[in-house]
C-alpha cells in the first residue's frame, strides 16, 4: 500500500519491502513477530523533529528509510551535528538504555519512515530474546566507534580542509562509484556542513570553492 510521500507501507517487519541488514531486519521470523506487537510505524516529513536534546528518553527508533540529522547545542546557541542517520540505525538507544535524557536532537532531513517502540516495551523485549539483546550490542558498537572517529576527527586534525576531506570521505564510504568517479548526494547547506566539524558557514563555502579549484572534487545543483 502507498502511503504518503511514495513510501510502500508495510504491516509488518517480515514482509516489508525496506527490509535489509540493520539492527531488527536480520532477526528470525518469530522474534520479528514478537517485535511487530511493540512497534509503531509513521511517515515524517522533511524537518520533523523526533526528539530533542535533554528530553526525558520515551523510547527507541529505528529509521526504516530516510536520513535523520543528530545534532548537539551549547548553551551559547552554537550547533554541531554530530551523525547523519542512514536507513537501519537505531536512534535513542543509549538514552533508552541508561534511563537518562536525549543526548542529542533527531530531526528529519528528508520524508523519513520510522518505527518506535516505547522504552519499558523495548526493554522486556530484548530480555525475552536473547538474539535480539546480541544485536542491540553490536549496535551500540557501531555506534561508540563513530563517536570515536568523530572525536578524532575534530581534536586531532588540525586544517579545515583535511577535517572537511575525512568528512566528505566518510559520507562517500557508501556511495555509487563509477569510472574512479564517487557521487552522492549532500542533503545539508554550507551552515550544516560547518556544524559537523565546528567552523562557519563562510569558511565551508571558501574550503570547498578551494577543493574545486584543485579539482579535487565537483558540484552540482540537483535542480
Amino acid at each position: 500500500m502507498k502511503g504518503p510521500y511514495g513510501f510502500e507501507l508495510s504491516e509488518n517487519c517480515r514482509n516489508c519491502n525496506l527490509r535489509g541488514n540493520s539492527f531488527f531486519c536480520q532477526l528470525s521470523s518469530p522474534v520479528l513477530k514478537d517485535f511487530e506487537e511493540i512497534r509503531s510505524s509513521s511517515v515524517y516529513p522533511a524537518g520533523a523533529v523526533l526528539f530533542v536534546e535533554k528530553q526525558n528518553c520515551r523510547g527507541v527508533y529505528v529509521l526504516c528509510e530516510g536520513e535523520v540529522k543528530l545534532s548537539i547545542n551549547s548553551r551559547d546557541g552554537k550547533t554541531m551535528i554530530v551523525k547523519l542517520a542512514k536507513a537501519g540505525e537505531m536512534l535513542g538507544l543509549l538514552a533508552m538504555i541508561s534511563g537518562n535524557s536525549y543526548e542529542v536532537t533527531a530531526e528529519t532531513l528528508r520524508p523519513s519512515q520510522i518505527v518506535f517502540i516505547h522504552r519499558e516495551e523495548f526493554l522486556h523485549f530484548i530480555a525475552q530474546h536473547p538474539e535480539a539483546h546480541q544485536n542491540m550490542v553490536r549496535q551500540l558498537s557501531v555506534q561508540y566507534q563513530a563517536a570515536c572517529e568523530l572525536v578524532r576527527t575534530l581534536g586531532l586534525t588540525s586544517s579545515v580542509p583535511e577535517k572537511l576531506a575525512k568528512l566528505l570521505l566518510a559520507w562517500s564510504a557508501n556511495a555509487e562509484t563509477t569510472k574512479g568517479v564517487t557521487r552522492m548526494k549532500l542533503p545539508l547547506t554550507h551552515e550544516e556542513i560547518g556544524e559537523c566539524i565546528g567552523v562557519t558557514r563562510e569558511t565551508i563555502s571558501r574550503t570547498l570553492a578551494d577543493l574545486k579549484q584543485r579539482h579535487l572534487i565537483t558540484s552540482r545543483d540537483p535542480r
